[in-house]
């Protein structure tokens, strides 16, 4: 059982045990990665904050049967500011989880590694709103690929142009759904 050098970006953790933890990483070079960080929860662990959501890490692992075992973690990037605001947290959690979902274990997945870090450091910069951030909008975009009868057009009400079947209720006035 070999020990090997990756980067990462931590996904989350699991408590396990009194001191111990079960972090999920996404790395460069072994994909999605859950490993143990035994004493992670003591107050004397030499680990730290190291291994908490959002933290870019270089890890040094013992492979295992199921489970990895980390030996060494150093920051490389803490993305601090993303922990500061709120709307930041929800829109880089929600990062985290597509990845979490998308990564399959132990499968090598660089793109993916590389988007998520870069979508990370757009977070940072502190967009207009979170909403705006390149990996949001083209999520957005394919989920409405996806979905093509999920379309929305200007109400008539707004744009002037009134037909029998555009008639809806002053509530919904701007937008409506509609299905071809």
């Amino acid at each position: 059982m070999p020990l090997y050098k990756d980067q990462g970006v931590v996904l989350g953790s699991i408590k396990l045990a009194e001191a111990d933890k079960i972090v999920t990483v996404l790395t460069q070079g072994s994909g999605k990665v859950r490993a143990v960080a035994k004493g992670l929860r003591r107050t004397t662990s030499r680990f730290g904050a190291r291994l908490e959501p959002f933290t870019h890490v270089d890890l040094m692992l013992y492979r295992g049967r199921s489970l990895d075992t980390v030996t060494q973690a150093e920051i490389v990037h803490p993305f601090r500011t993303l922990r500061e605001d709120y709307s930041l947290v929800a829109a880089g959690a929600t990062m985290l989880e597509a990845a979490d979902k998308v990564a399959e274990e132990h499968e090598r997945n660089v793109p993916l590694f590389l988007l998520l870090v870069k979508g990370l450091r757009a977070l940072e910069t502190r967009p207009a709103s979170p909403r705006a951030s390149p990996p949001v909008r083209s999520a957005a975009r394919r989920r409405s690929a996806a979905s093509p009868t999920r379309r929305a057009e200007p109400c008539a009400r707004r744009t002037g142009t009134a037909t029998p079947s555009a008639r809806i209720p002053t509530r919904f006035a701007g937008w409506r759904r509609w299905r071809p």
